[in-house]
């Protein structure tokens, strides 16, 4: 767990940067019966993602020295606008491994906020991830997930969400690396230990719950998708300890559902989420969070507007 007077202080240290978001209610026949969902609406930070909060506040903890020779982070895209948020802001240059499938929207993101974007292979740009660092690139990594400040940043989520409803039910978190589920779930256990925590992955990669059913990580069969900030292929050896102690369950979401989740956001709460920012409440709409008070991480809205039409418009991948 991250410790709860790290988050709090995380959240004294981003509070003239990232945005408190509101926590609404989905309202709508689709909702299950004797469930309410709750959204908490991260796609409304700055830069349309929660990965504002990790980045500045590991940024901004880390010595001056350190971060001399400028940043580097490999990501889908939302952490590195993160990350480039908080370089322009220090007056420094961030470098962004992404993946060569990343979406257009995201690289445009990261260019306008002054990032280089350095694209690689997937499985180059996994090892990146796993090894916190991109061959021939110096400066500051900045891990996406791994990084205790990172969770801690991201942790004032779950501060904000007991501030706004101090009794949920049940969180569920959408999964890609583990640093979101961590950072949230470590402010909730400390705070409303009964409260149960479930992650939310694309079914075209959905390597905790592939982990979960046998208590160990174990590569599981991935497809890039629209879902493109969530899903890889095996869990972190250095997170699984730390999500394994705190989620209660992993689903497995169909990309249709994820879709369908887009869809109903759109139209129910005027809410444009990205795929992994649809994920949670794709689970929790087809019941599988339970009944009663569910919260949503809606992580983020950068999704690219062609794709957003396609989806408006029925598509389902």
């Amino acid at each position: 767990m991250i410790d709860l007077r790290d988050i709090e202080a995380a959240r004294a240290r981003i509070a003239d940067v990232a945005v408190r978001t509101p926590l609404v209610r989905l309202h709508g026949a689709e909702v299950p019966a004797d469930t309410e969902i709750y959204l908490k609406l991260e796609a409304l930070q700055p830069i349309g993602s929660f990965k504002i909060r990790g980045a500045t506040n590991a940024i901004r903890t880390a010595p001056a020295q350190a971060r001399g020779g400028g940043l580097v982070t490999a990501s889908a895209g939302n952490m590195a606008q993160g990350v480039a948020w908080a370089g322009r802001e220090l007056g420094l240059p961030a470098t962004i491994a992404v993946p060569d499938h990343a979406p257009r929207a995201k690289l445009d993101a990261i260019e306008r906020l002054g990032g280089q974007v350095v694209k690689l292979p997937y499985d180059e740009w996994w090892q990146a991830i796993v090894t916190s660092r991109v061959n021939g690139i110096e400066g500051l990594f900045v891990h996406p997930v791994q990084d205790e400040a990172v969770m801690a940043g991201n942790g004032t989520i779950g501060l904000e969400i007991l501030d706004d409803l101090p009794d949920p039910d049940a969180i569920v978190i959408p999964f890609g690396g583990g640093g979101l589920t961590v950072g949230i779930a470590s402010a909730i256990r400390a705070m409303q230990p009964d409260t149960k925590i479930y992650t939310a992955e694309p079914a075209t990669g959905a390597a905790l719950a592939g982990a979960l059913a046998v208590d160990e990580p174990v590569e599981v069969d991935y497809t890039a998708s629209f879902v493109d900030g969530s899903g890889s292929r095996r869990v972190l050896d250095a997170m699984w300890p730390r999500v394994r102690a705190l989620v209660d369950g992993a689903f497995a979401v169909p990309i249709g559902d994820v879709a369908a989740a887009v869809r109903l956001l759109a139209a129910r709460a005027r809410v444009v989420a990205e795929g992994a920012g649809a994920l949670a409440t794709a689970a929790a709409l087809a019941g599988r969070a339970g009944s009663g008070k569910v919260v949503c991480i809606v992580s983020g809205g950068n999704i690219d507007p062609a794709k957003l039409a396609e989806i408006l418009r029925g598509g389902d991948s």
